[in-house]
């Protein structure tokens, strides 16, 4: 059994990490100790932390992070740090695809290796790469675990004059250069 990660770049939630671990818990209680993950946004490193704070009481979990071209590896390796040192890293072979291909044909190989998929994704999203690959998983038979909550919104509740005074205050309130 292998549970894939896949979210949003930006992640609205204060309550979304207990949620994370909590299905994560969930996981390894049905028998998942391998997890996998990519490295593009807020959700996969809270999935990734996540993971490592679990593997300290469940020592046998396995952690994967897939990179998704060999500029991220240059990169750490240019900072003189070794974030994945503690993981398994792989690089699926995907480096001739537009840059922009890269993390759709990473979610795919991640999904098509998986039997779950714990995702943060809002389904009323106009256009998302994250709506994409659940969908994909969906079509797969895969198993969803979608921890978004409408409630996660910035402006959930509010009126659209709320919102607008919200804009006006933010804008106000931000440094002048």
């Amino acid at each position: 059994m292998k549970t894939a990660f896949i979210g949003h770049r930006q992640i609205f939630s204060k309550i979304l990490p207990q949620r994370l671990v909590d299905a994560i818990k969930t996981e390894i209680a049905n028998g998942c100790f391998s997890f996998t993950m990519g490295t593009h946004g807020e959700f996969d490193r809270l999935a990734l932390q996540s993971c490592r704070k679990l593997r300290n009481v469940y020592s046998e979990l396995q952690i994967e992070v897939v990179l998704t071209d060999l500029h991220v590896i240059q990169k750490i390796d240019r900072m003189n740090s070794a974030p994945y040192c503690d993981v398994s890293t792989v690089l699926y072979d995907i480096e001739e695809a537009y840059y922009k291909q890269r993390i759709t044909l990473s979610n795919r190989k991640m999904i098509d290796a998986c039997d779950t998929l714990i995702c943060y994704v809002n389904e009323n999203a106009y256009r998302s790469g994250a709506k994409t690959a659940m969908r994909y998983a969906m079509r797969k038979g895969l198993r969803i675990i979608n921890l978004y909550d409408e409630k996660d919104r910035p402006f959930y509740g509010m009126t659209d004059e709320e919102i607008s005074a919200k804009w006006k205050e933010f804008c106000n309130n931000s440094p002048k250069k």
